[in-house]
């Protein structure tokens, strides 16, 4: 190839944290050598999800656009995606170029690969080893994410990621606190820790709260937060860190996916929903204040309407101030796909509908509850007299001020009403106030 630093790459990003991380490494990987661009490039990156139907229609549908406004680029897919059509239990044909993810860390291979007109699937590559993984954080943002696991042991009959990520793999607390002190030298107020399933999250030295507790203790770092972790990784010792450190965000993600124990048995979850509010009460006994995030799946099979009903009182129960629903889509490959007693498109559309509407009024009156506090807003974005943010307990904020504000800065919040899930305020320290 001549001049490679004519050559031009975009990488588009599918699905999780794990993969928005994974994309900001390889642009890292590749900024030296390629110029990274969106406007008519040689070579599409696509780092796609298999988790869902959904996920995998966004990327097909991505391909074909890539394939109507640049004919002549040559469309690489990576990661989860690809994983699952080397092992046959997907197809994506709008692809020129398939590489699973243990070429993620030989990205610029990829790329080389492509340019010389290379076709099909890349034979899988042993597992890198996590210590070695850096990144430089997103660009245009304040919130990095940083992976300090992958991989997953539970193969819940549902999912492929066991198929797809590999065995468990964690990033050694060294590794991960010299990456969170680049990220914070960097301008990052706020980091927050993912991985492929937290709670498998097992160093060669240390757990999980040895992490949090290392990480929280970096000057200059305002927030961090975790992202989802499943009810077996919220030990109390974990919750005895969060609880102890203040910049530590008091908002927990915990997937439920269902709340019902005979259909959470026939996932292969490892709880059931006794033991999943348990965990929450565990939490709320320790932090009064936290906040608790979820994933649903409707439309499981054999899940009927007692099932669901048990789902949403659940949901009214904890009082989830973030959710994610999703209607169950069966996976080729996984057990749940062979089940007896699947449940209609039509029923599943149905009862995503109404969860999400039941969830709208119970968030709408836990929103109310805090109209007339001040809230501590990390300030992400801001037009004119309008900022946007999140409260510390990760609520969604706007809010006016006739000052100028620096991004990325803590600022004291007054709510005085919401717009639907959006709390809304004001500066408490704006000119016209004094």
């Amino acid at each position: 190839m001549s001049d490679s630093s004519r050559i031009r790459v975009s990488i588009q990003t599918f699905g999780c944290r794990v993969n928005q991380y994974d994309s900001d490494v390889m642009r890292s990987h590749l900024t030296s050598t390629f110029e990274l661009t969106d406007e008519d490039p040689d070579v599409v990156i696509l780092n796609a999800c298999t988790v869902t139907a959904l996920a995998e229609r966004k990327a097909r549908q991505a391909a074909r656009r890539v394939r109507r406004l640049y004919p002549k680029a040559r469309i690489a897919v990576i990661g989860c995606l690809a994983d699952a059509v080397e092992q046959g239990t997907t197809q994506f044909p709008d692809a020129d170029l398939l590489a699973g993810n243990s070429w993620k860390p030989r990205i610029d291979q990829v790329v080389e690969q492509a340019l010389t007109g290379a076709c099909g699937a890349l034979s899988p590559m042993p597992a890198g080893p996590l210590s070695k993984e850096r990144s430089p954080g997103p660009s245009a943002r304040i919130r990095a994410f940083l992976k300090i696991q992958d991989g997953c042991g539970r193969a819940c009959t549902y999912c492929r990621t066991t198929q797809v990520r590999g065995a468990p793999r964690s990033k050694p607390i060294e590794a991960v606190v010299d990456e969170a002190t680049r990220l914070v030298a960097a301008g990052y107020p706020e980091i927050v820790l993912t991985g492929i399933d937290l709670a498998q999250y097992a160093p060669p030295r240390g757990h999980l709260s040895d992490v949090l507790n290392e990480v929280s203790s970096l000057d200059g770092l305002l927030r961090l937060r975790l992202a989802s972790i499943n009810p077996s990784g919220v030990t109390d010792d974990l919750v005895s860190v969060c609880e102890a450190r203040e910049v530590i965000s008091p908002h927990f993600h915990i997937p439920l996916q269902s709340g019902d124990s005979r259909v959470l048995a026939a996932m292969k979850r490892g709880y059931d929903a006794p033991a999943y509010l348990d965990t929450i009460a565990r939490v709320r006994t320790r932090i009064p204040h936290a906040t608790f995030g979820t994933d649903i799946i409707v439309g499981f099979p054999d899940e009927d309407e007692e099932a669901f009903g048990r789902t949403c009182q659940i949901v009214e129960t904890v009082g989830f101030t973030n959710l994610h629903v999703f209607r169950y889509s069966p996976r080729r490959g996984t057990l749940a796909a062979g089940f007896p007693s699947q449940v209609s498109s039509e029923v599943k559309r149905h009862r995503s509908e109404a969860l999400l509407s039941h969830w709208q009024m119970a968030l709408g009156r836990s929103l109310d509850n805090r109209i007339g506090s001040t809230q501590h807003v990390l300030v992400e974005e801001g037009l004119g007299h309008l900022w946007r943010g999140y409260t510390h307990d990760y609520l969604y904020v706007e809010f006016s001020s006739d000052r100028q504000i620096r991004i990325g800065s803590i600022l004291p919040v007054r709510l005085t009403g919401r717009m639907g899930t959006v709390l809304e305020g004001v500066d408490d320290h704006r000119i016209d106030a004094r």
